[in-house]
């Protein structure tokens, strides 16, 4: 996985898959375990799909909790843990999305897309929100958890150096806001034959 996000499907040889799995380059030797080199990747795709699973359904995490900001913050740590721990294979899936799709498909709709629903069905069990707002927000929430990381994998440095302490206390205002509406300020008391103003 890091010789194919490092040097991409196609940059990555067989030989030097064999090297760095301590099989002699040139030998065959990894045609005895996997039929092509895109069934290697598709398989190692898979093994870290498999480790995934708590992120893919995000409402199993936070169960019994009870505090949104809590829960909130929570979701933002450990979301941007595992980004960084699975960069191997963002890069991956970043680098082939467009030349090889049918190699990275499974990897965009479990890692990506499906973490946008369930973090969407997970607000709309915690809140009082409707659907069509669950998902803004989780396009919203998600869209900035994941582009803090992309950026760094992308380019190899921050353009803007936030810590993350400090990304995720913003990131929780952000999100709790649109969840909650706004309080109303209080009227005030009318005067004794004041008139009435009109709301505008």
């Amino acid at each position: 996985m890091e010789l194919f996000s490092t040097h991409g499907f196609k940059g990555t040889t067989v030989a030097a898959i064999e090297t760095a799995a301590g099989l002699a380059p040139g030998g065959g030797g990894l045609y005895r375990h996997f039929p092509s080199k895109q069934a290697l990747l598709q398989a190692g795709i898979a093994r870290q799909l498999d480790r995934l699973n708590a992120l893919r359904d995000i409402r199993s995490v936070f169960t019994g909790i009870g505090d949104l900001r809590i829960e909130l913050s929570l979701l933002a740590r450990y979301a941007l843990v595992e980004i960084d721990r699975e960069s191997d294979l963002l890069r991956i899936v970043l680098a082939e999305a467009r030349s090889h799709p049918e190699l990275v498909d499974t990897a965009i709709n479990q890692l990506i897309a499906a973490s946008y629903t369930g973090f969407a069905s997970w607000l709309r069990q915690r809140t009082s929100i409707d659907a069509e707002r669950a998902r803004m927000i989780a396009a919203l929430a998600l869209g900035a958890l994941f582009s803090t990381r992309l950026l760094h994998l992308f380019l190899n440095r921050d353009l803007v150096e936030i810590p993350d302490e400090t990304f995720v206390a913003g990131w929780v205002q952000m999100v709790h806001s649109q969840i909650t509406p706004p309080a109303r300020p209080p009227s005030r008391p009318r005067r004794a034959g004041a008139r009435q103003q009109p709301d505008v």
